[in-house]
């Protein structure tokens, strides 16, 4: 299928963030600016199913539309090589019930400046990225050193207020890495 995206002269916080144009896993065909209608604002998550930090937040997502019900989410698998039916697959293997679109290609990904997964976008109902980084600082909640990064955006956009973080530094696996495209095991 082929993708449709908009090329940005550059992304940056308080600026519109551009359309994409992805195949879901359940057929259907996924934009911004679907995710976005009817919304206060999304979050798009870059993540990858075979990404070990990735895995750390299945149960977030899946009970994120329950949290959030004024916001659209959609997760984006774009990890290098990884194919529908491996996604399909760890959905079910994983009982993932987030929606998933696939960026086989990289380009939404290259174009969203992600290199790694997950990287979060909060995006407000006229298109304006107001969030990027990591969910939180991959601490568990019961941790004394946890901080969450997500979550106080997403409260600080739904009460009106300004964000005090605008974006933090995203950390997790590759999006496009040597060690991925090796022919066989070494």
């Amino acid at each position: 299928m082929t993708q449709i995206v908009t090329m940005p002269i550059h992304q940056e916080i308080g600026a519109a963030a551009s359309d994409f144009r992805l195949p879901m896993h359940n057929g259907n065909i996924s934009t911004l600016k679907g995710l976005l209608e009817g919304k206060r604002g999304g979050v798009i998550v870059f993540w990858s199913g075979i990404c070990s930090h990735c895995t750390r937040y299945d149960r977030y997502l899946n009970s994120f539309a329950d949290r959030h019900p004024e916001l659209g989410l959609l997760v984006i698998a774009a990890r290098k090589g990884e194919t529908q039916d491996q996604i399909r697959k760890t959905m079910k293997e994983r009982d993932l019930s987030f929606p998933i679109a696939f960026d086989s290609s990289g380009l939404v990904a290259r174009e969203w400046s992600t290199q790694q997964t997950p990287r979060v976008f909060l995006i407000g109902s006229n298109g304006i990225l107001l969030y990027r980084g990591a969910i939180d600082n991959y601490k568990y909640p019961d941790d004394i050193e946890f901080a969450a990064y997500l979550e106080p955006a997403i409260n600080q956009f739904l009460s009106g207020n300004p964000l005090s973080r605008t974006e933090t530094a995203s950390f997790g696996c590759a999006i496009n890495s040597v060690y991925y495209n090796f022919p066989k095991a070494l």
